[in-house]
């Protein structure tokens, strides 16, 4: 099984990897895991792939072309199953009241 993880912190996501169930797993080549950094895909100087929130509000706003331009170079080298994007659309998350 192959996963590609695209992030802008590559270097957050190494250490789950590196332990327990998944460390055995990737050793024993029944997984194998590819941390894509977005910044590769960028057109600007400065590896930009943030944009303004549209609207006001706080919160960072991802650029579609880097996505888009990632997706793109993935889908030339490999075939997926599946594909998840992580979106905002779900359901704001509210602390009980106690």
């Amino acid at each position: 099984m192959r996963i590609d993880i695209i992030t802008i912190h590559t270097e957050l996501l190494h250490s789950p990897f590196e332990h327990s169930i998944l460390k055995r797993a990737i050793e024993k080549k029944v997984v194998e895991v590819n941390l894509i950094d977005l910044r590769d895909y960028t057109t600007y100087n400065h590896k930009q792939v943030d944009d303004y929130a549209f609207g006001g509000g706080a919160g960072m706003v991802l650029m579609i072309e880097p996505i888009a331009n990632c997706l793109k170079a993935l889908k030339e080298k490999n075939t997926y199953d599946e594909i998840i994007y992580t979106s905002p659309d779900g359901e704001l998350l509210q602390r009980s009241a106690e």
